[in-house]
């Protein structure tokens, strides 16, 4: 009797470990890892970014010892393979936006990023083995990703940029954040006039076109973000663009 009880007792605990196995398994692979932490790049951005983007260089100038230190953890920290999607989101944007920074306040003060030689094809900063500058980042990296919006989170420090956002972008946010980015950017009537038939949009949309493109048409990427509806057969025109600081 004994031995039936316990081979009875045996069966219910593994029948009722097999139940829950691929559950538990399920749901821990649905949690985003937080691989890299941003909390110095995040304190920054809240104490020399406002609300409305604006940025305030004099002040990044004084904390450069903090934003140098972060951009010693990017490089300590490099992306691996192993890492996902969301996490080399995040570390990219944040290191794109830091290494910006990082250029202008070298320079600093100066009108526009414009006013630099080469701004984005200086490679200044090494992260693991590798010197990047901006370029590479953009277009070899982030780009390459298959995710339009980041183009409305990563700021080339300047008026007719998408604004730069206060807080760092995290693993367990970012779609909500590059949602938001991307929405706030075509609801500022200062970089993008949007009707049912005539749109006046940013020159970005021009620039990157194709990016936008994987999923339909550019009225359709517009159309998934925007307030307007906008129709297929909108006329299109793009506005100046602005390269004053976007102080």
């Amino acid at each position: 009797m004994k031995t039936l009880t316990t081979c009875i007792l045996s069966l219910i605990v593994l029948l009722s470990f097999k139940g829950i196995e691929p559950e538990k398994s399920q749901r821990i692979a649905t949690v985003p890892t937080q691989t890299f932490n941003h909390s110095i790049f995040n304190n920054l951005l809240q104490k020399h970014v406002s609300q409305e983007g604006n940025v305030d260089y004099k002040g990044f100038k004084t904390d450069a010892k903090k934003l140098n230190d972060y951009i010693n953890v990017l490089q300590s920290n490099h992306p691996t393979n192993s890492w996902a999607k969301k996490d080399k989101l995040a570390y990219w944007i944040n290191a794109y936006n830091a290494l910006t920074i990082d250029l202008i306040i070298r320079n600093y003060p100066i009108k526009s990023i414009k006013d630099l030689k080469n701004p984005w094809g200086q490679r200044l900063w090494k992260l693991g083995d590798t010197w990047y500058n901006l370029e590479d980042i953009e277009h070899e990296i982030l780009r390459k990703m298959n995710e339009p919006r980041i183009h409305f989170a990563i700021v080339c420090a300047s008026y007719s940029c998408p604004k730069l956002q206060n807080e760092a972008f995290t693993t367990a946010r970012i779609e909500d954040q590059l949602t938001k980015a991307t929405k706030e950017f075509l609801s500022d009537k200062t970089k993008n006039e949007l009707s049912k038939d005539d749109i006046k949009i940013s020159k970005i949309f021009r620039w990157f076109k194709k990016d936008f493109e994987h999923h339909g048409s550019l009225i359709d990427f517009l159309n998934q973000y925007s307030d307007i509806n906008i129709s297929a057969k909108a006329r299109i025109d793009y506005s100046d663009y602005n390269w004053n600081l976007n102080d």
